[in-house]
């Protein structure tokens, strides 16, 4: 059961890459909660622990869900098709 939940989580994230919603990178996350604009937050499984607690505050303020993945930073990298290890992965409202 945990597995197919995973399933659904990288499918989820391989359809919102391919839209316009995609926020990607920590900085421009944090950007978008701090304004409002992000309605979802995907967090790699070895995401930094300051990044991790910026993330959780922002997202707490804002009511944002976060998602916590089972995949590390350069997995959810190849899963979003770039060249480059990803922590943070924002979904814009």
């Amino acid at each position: 059961m945990a597995k197919s939940k995973i399933i659904d989580v990288n499918e989820e994230i391989k359809k919102l890459v391919a839209t316009p919603k995609a926020i990607v990178g920590t900085q421009k996350t944090l950007k978008g909660l701090r304004a409002g604009k992000v309605a979802k937050v995907f967090l790699a499984k070895n995401v930094k622990e300051t990044t991790r607690s910026d993330v959780e505050k922002y997202s707490g303020i804002a009511g944002v869900e976060i998602v916590r993945l089972e995949l590390g930073n350069d997995e959810l990298g190849t899963i979003c098709k770039k060249p480059f290890s990803i922590s943070v992965l924002g979904e814009s409202k």
